[in-house]
């Protein structure tokens, strides 16, 4: 009698049928991360997997319920991150990473009104003209757009979009880093000249900025004075592996969107001096600004940079649903935050409730298994899709960076 033929599968399958073969995983290079449930230690590195062919783009998003240790992930991949070299920069609309920037040697970067830190996002970087994507004229120009149709909450007219435009251009030519005040003059009081290129005149020219020159007004002078309205405070130190922009003053702000719109911005801008580092930017609190239409385009063509300029962008989100509710079904919004995802080829996926399970199928492509197990994943516990693969991963904490991460001091007995 002869014998049964091969069975032939990949690993993938095989270790559904023979617990003794499990899936390769990652590999070894990159930051440990914890223990593959189906496998031995997992690691992960964006720059790594992108040179293996594993991902081709090097952005990450990370959902989680609060609670279910996403912050301790984050936080945790920042920090061993430095082992090789790598540089965090953070946006910290909460106020959670003083404890990680102390122990990398760095202060956090608090903006507020009053607290002496003004960062001027129409600043055009370092290395102006000499980055990848849109010339810097043009990236100030859609910055500030997308600044006025937020304050506004609406697009721009198209009369709106120009005077805003030779505003800035009028800005520009007095000074090599425009202001957001000289801006709002320039909208006010428009020169001859600038009226002149489209055939109109200074009255007109200002009638039809007067409404983005008004709501631009409140970052000069308004309620949120003091953090936007110059030139960048000199002698500010990003060289550290870590560089917290902390927000918490303004974290209750209706205007939370664009603040956090402006230090982004801000930050991209530094970035474009191309000095070969690689770095992680976190945006924690994503849902701020993708719930506006105008910021929401904003981010993700950050998003789509992210190769040109070496950095891997980190969003961080509660739930799906936050991506979902950023506008009505079909909406534009909700186009931008599917965008958001299919840009990011790391999806760490923590603990979601019962009601979000349809809308991860949907919207991150999950088999039924996958989908059955986000309401029971424990603390600690994330499914991780990296490209094509899927695998379940515990995170793992060394006793030292417990403190670091801990965002329950409050709630629990100290340790």
């Amino acid at each position: 009698m002869r014998p049964p033929p091969p069975h032939r599968a990949t690993t993938a399958h095989l270790q559904a049928a023979y617990p003794f073969l499990a899936e390769g995983g990652l590999g070894g290079r990159g930051v440990y991360i914890g223990r593959d449930l189906f496998g031995g230690s997992f690691c992960h590195d964006p720059w790594e997997l992108y040179g293996r062919g594993v991902l081709t783009g090097p952005n990450m998003i990370v959902l989680g319920q609060i609670g279910r240790g996403k912050s301790s992930f984050i936080k945790s991949y920042l920090w061993r991150s430095q082992v090789f070299g790598r540089q965090a920069w953070v946006v910290d609309p909460k106020g959670e990473y003083s404890l990680l920037a102390e122990a990398s040697g760095t202060r956090p970067l608090r903006i507020g009104p009053g607290l002496g830190v003004r960062l001027n996002p129409l600043d055009p970087g370092p290395s102006a003209g000499q980055g990848a994507g849109l010339d810097p004229d043009r990236r100030q120009a859609e910055l500030l757009c997308s600044l006025a149709a937020a304050s506004l909450g609406r697009p721009l007219s198209p009369e709106e979009r120009t005077s805003t435009e030779l505003a800035l251009a009028a800005a520009a030519g007095r000074s090599a880093q425009p202001t957001l005040p000289a801006v709002v003059d320039a909208l006010l009081r428009p020169r001859p000249a600038s009226a002149a290129l489209v055939h109109t005149d200074p009255v007109r020219l200002a009638a039809d900025g007067r409404q983005v020159a008004l709501e631009l007004r409140r970052l000069v002078e308004g309620d949120l004075a003091g953090m936007f309205d110059g030139p960048t405070t000199t002698a500010l130190d990003l060289s550290g592996p870590l560089v917290v922009l902390d927000l918490s003053a303004l974290y209750a702000s209706p205007a939370l969107g664009i603040l956090m719109t402006c230090a982004t911005a801000w930050l991209q801008n530094v970035l474009q001096r191309a000095d070969g580092v690689r770095r992680l930017v976190v945006v924690d609190e994503a849902w701020a600004i993708l719930h506006n239409l105008a910021m929401g385009r904003w981010l993700r063509a950050g998003f789509k940079l992210a190769r040109a300029h070496g950095v891997s962008y980190v969003a961080v989100v509660h739930r799906l649903s936050d991506l979902k509710a950023a506008g009505a079904d079909g909406s534009e919004q909700q186009h931008l935050a599917e965008g958001l995802l299919s840009d990011s080829e790391t999806r760490v996926v923590y603990g979601q409730p019962p009601s979000e399970v349809a809308a991860a199928v949907e919207w991150l492509g999950l088999t039924s298994t996958e989908a059955d197990l986000l309401p029971y994943l424990p603390r600690g516990v994330a499914l991780w899709k990296v490209g094509t693969r899927s695998f379940l991963v515990e995170h793992r904490l060394a006793r030292h960076e417990r403190a670091l991460v801990d965002t329950d001091a409050r709630m629990v007995p100290a340790q």
